[in-house]
């Protein structure tokens, strides 16, 4: 398919106001930005609210502006042909692992959070939904997603795949069992990029990161969401109660082991941080050598922060802070593209792609 460059400024509109379009690969509720439909605009994944409300469609192969044609290509992503295989003990491969954009597979291991208490949960995440809903399981096992990353790789050209998983209660928060899913992926799919990502490890337990790294994986993504603590008090107060010192200690492990930009952190527009403080903050995880991707909050059914009203970040907010990084990722020679696996590699749910990072 012919590539065409997205205008950034559309890209941040689609990521806030969503599309109309039958999509076909689609994600509902879980451990993310979700309750998308995953698209191709000009040859790129993008993962897009579902909005019947939305000014922006795709028709006939195009993205349209109020019925305009915009000059874009657009086409939604096809079903995968592996959601339609069961594993030998039964269970269906659509519920152990999904397609994210056009090549990505990608799953959570470990379904359940002990941060899940409503005192204690993060606003924005719905991790247990999912699996209240039956639409997937608490556990997946390492020969479970083994087979099920050789199908998607073998029927449908997945070329990158990424892990992430509830916090568990262990002092490692669920990276050893990340280690041993990567290691018999990596023995069933040898040269498959992996990422894995987790909630940082006790200090005493960083050792953990290191064994994510020999077990295979390529990259780490190890999320705090903000950087200010008044906003993560207020929207993830489990998750808050981990020192900002864990999480930069973490980090510097993390470059030490997997290296320069091959470590990334989501940053939340729409929680209520400063701008200029989050554009701050996310050039000084660049510089240290971490890849600050930078995704709008969406808001997410069955989520606490849906139940109080709370919407999607100002379009112009997002446009400014998206820009800002990505100028300063791209003074810094760091791409997402570049991180081999993950969400930055993959961008569709971030506008820094267009932006050039």
């Amino acid at each position: 398919m012919t590539q065409t460059p997205t205008r950034a400024s559309t890209r941040v509109d689609v990521a806030i106001l969503g599309v109309r379009v039958d999509a076909q690969v689609t994600r509902r509720a879980g451990a993310g930005p979700s309750d998308d439909g995953h698209v191709l605009l000009g040859g790129h994944g993008a993962a897009l609210p579902l909005n019947p409300d939305s000014p922006y469609s795709i028709s006939g192969g195009r993205l349209l502006l109020d019925g305009a044609d915009l000059g874009l290509e657009a086409t939604p992503i096809d079903r995968p042909r592996f959601y339609d295989l069961t594993t030998a003990d039964g269970v269906p491969y659509e519920k152990l692992a999904r397609l994210h954009g056009r090549d990505v597979l990608a799953t959570t291991v470990v379904q359940t959070c002990i941060r899940y208490a409503e005192a204690d949960r993060c606003r924005f995440c719905a991790i247990e939904a999912s699996l209240a809903a039956g639409s997937t399981t608490a556990v997946k096992t390492p020969a479970q997603l083994a087979e099920v990353a050789e199908a998607a790789v073998r029927l449908d050209g997945v070329r990158q795949m990424v892990m992430t998983t509830g916090t568990t209660n262990g002092r490692d928060r669920g990276a050893r069992h990340l280690a041993r899913c990567v290691r018999a992926i990596t023995a069933a799919v040898p040269g498959l990029p992996i990422q894995v990502q987790c909630e940082p490890p006790a200090p005493e337990d960083l050792d953990a990161i290191t064994e994510l790294k020999e077990a295979g994986a390529t990259a780490i993504g190890i999320h705090v969401e903000s950087l200010d603590d008044a906003v993560r008090a207020r929207w993830m107060p489990g998750k808050a109660s981990v020192p900002m010192s864990q999480y930069r200690a973490a980090w510097a492990e993390a470059v030490r082991v997997f290296g320069r930009n091959r470590v990334s952190t989501y940053l939340l527009v729409g929680l209520g941080e400063d701008p200029d403080e989050l554009v701050a903050g996310a050039l000084e995880l660049a510089e240290a050598g971490v890849y600050p991707f930078v995704v709008p909050y969406r808001p997410l059914a069955g989520t606490l922060a849906v139940a109080d009203g709370v919407g999607a970040p100002d379009p112009a907010v997002l446009q400014d802070v998206t820009d800002r990084v990505a100028a300063g990722l791209r003074r810094l020679d760091m791409r997402g593209a570049d991180q081999g696996a993950g969400c930055a590699a993959c961008g569709a749910c971030s506008a820094l792609q267009s932006a050039g990072a």
